[in-house]
């Protein structure tokens, strides 16, 4: 599996050639497998992707932010990222450090792939035991 986001390709789609760009995207032709993380502290998906012709044959990289890394630590906490991370191993010594991280910082990524149903197909559910940020 080659899934990789933020690029430019050019590609064939409505009979003409494009540059399509992938800005927080990855390619979903039909078959293509992927990888759609969720937050640090919550699932992540193994995707196929359905070729929508809709999307130029896209979907999303993963859950995205709600919360810039400012308003995070402006308003979640260390200890608040440790009890989010509860029953993982993960670089808990360095919660200060990773806060803008936060579980909380990211969208919903179930309700990102109920919204994307008609791009990818879920091929494996992916529950973090461990995470490590370097």
């Amino acid at each position: 599996m080659n899934c990789h986001h933020d690029f430019t390709q050019q590609e064939n789609h409505h009979g003409k050639n494009l540059w399509i760009t992938r800005k927080g995207a990855i390619k979903a032709d039909t078959g293509d497998e992927g990888v759609i993380p969720g937050s640090m502290g919550t699932r992540s998906y193994i995707v196929r992707g359905l070729g929508n012709p809709a999307s130029y044959t896209s979907c999303s990289h993963g859950a995205g932010r709600r919360m810039s890394r400012g308003q995070v630590r402006r308003s979640l906490s260390p200890e608040s990222l440790t009890q989010a991370m509860k029953g993982r191993t993960w670089n808990a010594n360095r919660a200060a450090a990773l806060v803008d991280e936060h579980p909380k910082a990211y969208k919903s990524i179930d309700q990102v792939m109920a919204d994307q149903k008609d791009l990818v197909t879920i091929q494996h559910t992916l529950r973090q035991i461990f995470n490590y940020k370097g």
